[in-house]
């Protein structure tokens, strides 16, 4: 082995080859956190839907009348869904 062999080699093998680790930023820290906490987020959604008391019918129409009200204007004015147009005042 000589320097050039050394040179081409990645800083994890390089420090490993060492006995060393590199140190964890702090975003290597807490983003497994955040995505389990995503996906538990979403688990739980689903299944408080599953179990809700409402068929499903009149649940999909409740979170669509949901969604139509809590959608900003400019995003129902692009679907053509009767929001406010771009040239028309609020």
């Amino acid at each position: 082995m000589n320097i050039k062999d050394i040179k081409n080699l990645d800083r994890d093998v390089l420090l490993s080859l060492l006995g060393v680790e590199s140190r964890r930023t702090t975003m290597d820290k807490v983003m497994p956190g955040v995505g389990l906490f995503s996906a538990g987020l979403l688990l739980g959604a689903g299944i408080g839907l599953m179990v809700a008391a409402k068929p499903g019918a009149q649940l999909r129409g409740d979170l669509a009348n949901r969604l139509r009200k809590a959608a900003p204007q400019g995003f129902m004015a692009r679907r053509g869904d009767g929001g406010a147009t771009e040239g028309s005042p609020v």
